[in-house]
């Protein structure tokens, strides 16, 4: 069993600026420089020998709702050298069944190519909602007699549920089923009226907002580490802070590398915690 801290290529988007962006490979190195031991990226074929140079592995990504579309997007992640995939699957208006019929179509190609999609909860896909997730899950659950393997982003279902702090836990863990299951997860710090809250406050301190956050990430990883059988899985854990391209960060706030780079100390500092 272990936690992989996986960086997002998309946290560094720009970095240290827009005029000189970094390279791949300044990227990985810096990534790998603060602790990580991964990234997660869609098909880049110019990664793996990067990653094999820095010994870093790689949690791949698609986002489609189009069946023809998978087995060559499947491929692409594999081919880089990505075993756990993270699928942002179709569109809001994608109902259940057809849902259902799309993630059966992901899966199934997973398994043929030997790989592990998870389909992500997240806005603007099959999973925007907590019943639309928990719909999907339970159609799934009911055809194969299987759990779902999912992608856990919390920060999705906490703004469209206007949460309060003192809420996250009672609202957000009420599937541990589905939790345990998974592997994957993004973990965002957020409240009920904002997706992403700072980390830092530019000084270096804590903001009060992650700090009402981080009991929240404590309770989610103590929940998977119940799950029967997770002593012998790894659990892949990326502190997925957007950048400003996108609308996610703020021109104002600390730079979402940066705070991702906090974020994931803050996050290894839980699960010693947990776990010694």
């Amino acid at each position: 069993m272990k936690l992989h801290h996986i960086a997002g290529f998309w946290s560094q988007t720009h970095y240290p600026s827009k005029e000189k962006e970094w390279t791949l490979d300044e990227k990985v190195a810096d990534a790998k420089k603060a602790g990580f031991d991964g990234m997660a990226s869609g098909a880049n074929k110019d990664l793996p020998p990067i990653l094999k140079k820095y010994g870093m592995i790689l949690c791949g990504y698609i986002a489609s709702g189009k069946a023809a579309e998978f087995p060559a997007a499947v491929k692409a992640n594999k081919d880089m050298g990505a075993h756990h995939i993270n699928v942002q699957l179709a569109d809001e208006d994608t109902l259940t069944p057809e849902a259902l019929g799309l993630t059966m179509l992901m899966l199934e190609e997973g398994k043929k190519q030997g790989v592990e999609p998870a389909i992500e909860v997240h806005r603007d896909t099959c999973t925007e909602t907590p019943e639309k997730a928990y719909a999907l899950a339970d159609a799934y659950q009911k055809v194969t007699g299987e759990l779902l393997p999912m992608t856990w982003d919390f920060s999705h279902l906490a703004v469209v549920k206007h949460l309060a702090p003192s809420k996250y836990i009672e609202r957000l863990i009420t599937r541990p089923d589905l939790i345990q299951r998974a592997q994957q997860f993004h973990f965002r710090p957020f409240n009920g009226h904002h997706c992403q809250v700072p980390v830092t406050d530019g000084k270096g301190n804590l903001t009060p907002e992650v700090k009402d956050w981080l009991p929240f990430a404590e309770a989610v990883l103590k929940c998977w580490l119940e799950g029967k059988g997770n002593k012998n899985r790894d659990i892949f854990v990326c502190p997925e802070m957007g950048p400003v391209p996108g609308g996610y960060n703020l021109s104002t706030l600390p730079n979402s590398w940066e705070d991702a780079k906090v974020l994931r100390g803050e996050i290894d500092r839980i699960w010693t915690k947990l776990t010694k």
